[in-house]
Parts: C-alpha cells; structure tokens; sequence
C-alpha cells in the first residue's frame, strides 16, 4: 500500500472529527459540549467515581475534565460527595470526591447512552461482529505502539 501514512491520518482524522460533531449535535439539546458527553457516559456506567478516575478512563488532562466536572455541577448534572454543588466546594478533596449523577444527570445520561447505542449500530451496518473485534485489536495495538514509541522518543505525556 504506497499511501499508509495519507489513509491512516486522514481517516483517524475523518473518524474523530465525525465523532466530535455527532456529540455536539446530539447533545446541543441538553446544552452540552463533546467533554461533557463522555464524562456523563462513565458516571452513568460506574454510578460513582472520582475525577481523578474520570480523567484515566476518558484519558482527558485534569484540567479539561474539571472543567466539564464544574459546568457539569453548576448545570444540576451532578454532585460531588453525595451533597450539593457549593458544599462540595468546600471540602479540601476536590479532586479525589466521588462524583455522582443527579436525578437530572441520570436521565440526560440514559437518553445519550441509548442515542449511542443507535449511532454505534447504524456505524456498523456492512460491518461483521468478527470484523469488528480485528479492527478493535488492531486500532489497540497501533495505539498502543504509538504511545510506547512517543514515551520513548519524548518521555511520559504530562497529564496535568
């Protein structure tokens, strides 16, 4: 294949920017961004996690999910420690306070994670379950290769 490097950017590329638009769409009803999308995601899925375990999972800086964490929080989409917006403030732990999705948050979740569910289906269609799974293996592998390469060529990505 004498154009790797022009099919693999420009569809990586072509993938991602079909991914952020699809989030800004589908989420421009509950006024929420791309960022938000994926923090409310894994809040659902877990019921409770950290900041600190949002930003490992959505592989985000902490200084991007906190910021979706405080729009989240001011927006009644979630609470901190189980209490409200301004008295989680004002705990010392900030970002280790586990996070919890408000009756609100719960049901703007639910109704993404079932609008991701139809999107990841229509995305499939002409797609086999096997030829799926190899094309997941192998974008894993890349990126893992990736990663490694970049560590050892400019040493560990600063995540703050």
């Amino acid at each position: 294949m004498n154009n790797r490097f022009e099919t693999f950017t420009l569809l990586i590329t072509s993938l991602s920017r079909s991914i952020r638009r699809l989030k800004t769409e589908e989420t421009a009803e509950f006024n929420l961004k791309s960022p938000h999308v994926s923090c409310l995601y894994y809040l659902y899925k877990a019921e409770s996690m950290t900041a600190a375990e949002l930003c490992e999972i959505c592989d985000e800086d902490k200084a991007a999910v906190s910021r979706s964490i405080v729009y989240l929080e001011q927006n009644g989409f979630l609470l901190r420690n189980g209490g409200t917006a301004a008295s989680s403030r004002a705990g010392g732990k900030h970002y280790r306070a586990p996070l919890e999705l408000t009756e609100k948050g719960r049901s703007v979740a639910e109704a993404l994670a079932e609008r991701i569910d139809r999107v990841l289906a229509e995305v499939a269609v002409g797609v086999s379950e096997e030829e799926r799974a190899i094309l997941y293996r192998c974008l894993t592998q890349i990126d893992r290769n990736l990663e490694q390469m970049c560590e050892q060529r400019y040493g560990a990505p600063d995540k703050d």
